[in-house]
């Protein structure tokens, strides 16, 4: 069986305690075989005989050591000793006993936090308060006890909550609420515990096959081509007579009405030029009727 020297995984804390009230010290502490447990008070050991009214527990590694009414008498140095086979461990604080009182109040009050997720986090609060102040810490309403994920640890007027290792779920409003028989007080923040980062989905490249860049290719080719064909063929000159006439191609040629025919006969003359082969007419001679001359006064 292996051996381990004693340990306080908690040790003793300070006390200030109101005159007729009650006094409490614990620590607790682990050691293999388990450790035997001595009082001292100002470097004297402490029984029932030596010190009247106090009780002394120790069971399954929690040392407690009370007083249930406290005189002026009672202050001084506190210390408890653990002893096995493979050594010694020692924890000491002290015992302030006081007709004064004092709500409690935070000279250190909690501070929003925001983290990462599977950071370490430790929420801090001191306060102060006669006789001492009962320590609590709260999340969303709930109290939160001490267990491998929240511990909760004092240090003389120092108290704090710390997560091992913290998750998007811990986040919220902690509260801590301090009291002892003059009042109580609180202090909240809140803890904001960010996820990981979603990670951006990868740009995805279109592969064009080589057929299909030449198809491709050929009707860009084909478009311009015949845009440019379009673009020719929109406009055309025609010469004639030494004249130039410009026709659009998008637009219809205005409708010219038919000329009225004439009731007379047609020559024989110009049916049988037709019958005969189609020669160019010449082009036709508009007469114009000379104007009447007006008769002079």
């Amino acid at each position: 069986m292996s051996t381990q020297a004693p340990t306080f995984t908690q040790p003793l804390q300070s006390v200030v305690a109101l005159e007729g009230s009650a006094a409490t010290f614990e620590a607790q502490v682990t050691g293999s075989p388990v450790p035997e447990v001595s009082w001292f008070r100002d470097g004297q050991v402490l029984s029932a005989a030596a010190l009247p009214g106090i009780q002394i527990s120790f069971s399954d590694g929690r040392a407690v050591l009370r007083i249930p009414a406290v005189t002026a008498t009672h202050s001084g140095r506190f210390s408890v000793r653990a002893t096995n086979g493979a050594g010694q461990a020692t924890s000491t604080a002290e015992l302030l006993v006081t007709a004064e009182t004092a709500p409690p109040n935070f000279i250190q009050r909690l501070q929003s936090l925001t983290v990462r997720q599977g950071s370490q986090v430790r929420l801090d609060v001191r306060v102060t308060g006669i006789p001492t102040p009962v320590v609590k810490f709260y999340r969303e309403g709930a109290e939160i006890q001490s267990s491998p994920d929240f511990t909760i640890v004092q240090e003389a007027d120092l108290y704090s909550l710390l997560i091992a290792e913290a998750f998007p779920e811990d986040s919220g409003t902690y509260s801590v609420n301090a009291a002892n028989s003059s009042g109580r007080s609180t202090s909240t923040a809140e803890l904001l515990v960010q996820g990981e980062e979603a990670v951006p989905a990868k740009k995805t490249k279109t592969v064009i096959s080589t057929s299909q860049m030449s198809q491709s290719r050929q009707t860009r080719v084909e478009k311009r081509a015949g845009a440019g064909f379009q673009t020719t063929t929109m406009t055309e000159m025609q010469v004639a007579g030494g004249g130039m006439t410009q026709h659009l191609a998008h637009k219809t040629p205005p409708r010219v009405p038919p000329k009225p025919t004439s009731k007379s006969p047609t020559p024989p003359s110009l049916v049988a030029r037709v019958a005969g082969g189609r020669h160019q007419s010449p082009s036709p001679v508009r007469h114009v009727k000379a104007p009447t001359p007006t008769p002079g006064r």
